[in-house]
């Protein structure tokens, strides 16, 4: 497993303005990462929602920019205990794709899978309803591959790895299947003001 700069974290320093734990990394986008970043061009990138839906899809990199674009402001958090203010992404809100997939009354779970073989689980209600995203900027220019560009997966209520990087697909399903780091102790919702960060948080 190929862990990158930023999962020690830093000393935690409290702030009002931050969920628990948290400190505020400024300009700073610690590069954290479980695999090696792929070379993925957006010309080789798909995105496909199955499983529990009336009509399963993929959509490559054209057919996703013809959606309604959609755009993020705001925070975001990651497990590390790193927190960023004002970021801004660009994409398209998964309620879009979701709309032409037509999710059956019995999905309440999906698992999100990266290109890489990266998989994480999130409750169907945290990706709906305007709160998830598949991005593919970031402050107005194309995502960096080493924060999951071509494109990623953008939950930012949740702690930053349930935004799976290199996002590949969304498996809905009528029960929760933990993903790659909920298999290896992490909360299996990774809600920050709450702190969930591990089983049993």
């Amino acid at each position: 497993m190929h862990v990158t700069r930023g999962f020690t974290g830093r000393p935690r320093v409290p702030d009002a303005g931050l969920p628990p734990g948290q400190y505020d990394a400024g300009d700073d986008w610690p590069v954290l990462s479980a695999e090696v970043t792929p070379d993925l061009a957006p010309a080789d990138w798909t995105f496909r929602v199955d499983g529990l839906v009336e009509e399963p899809r993929t959509w490559n990199w054209t057919q996703a920019h013809e959606l309604p674009a959609s755009a993020y402001e705001g925070d975001i958090h990651c497990v590390t205990s790193w927190s960023k203010f004002g970021v801004r992404f660009g994409g398209v809100s998964l309620d879009a794709f979701l709309d032409v997939v037509r999710p059956h009354v019995s999905a309440t779970h999906v698992v999100a899978y990266s290109h890489t073989g990266y998989t994480t689980n999130l409750p169907l209600s945290d990706v709906t309803g305007g709160r998830a995203w598949i991005a593919w900027e970031y402050d107005g220019n194309p995502l960096p591959a080493e924060h999951g560009g071509p494109a990623r997966l953008l939950v930012p209520h949740l702690y930053f790895w349930k935004s799976a990087k290199w996002i590949a697909g969304l498996r809905l399903l009528d029960h929760d299947e933990p993903g790659f780091w909920e298999q290896n102790g992490y909360h299996a919702r990774g809600n920050p003001w709450e702190e969930q960060r591990y089983t049993g948080d």
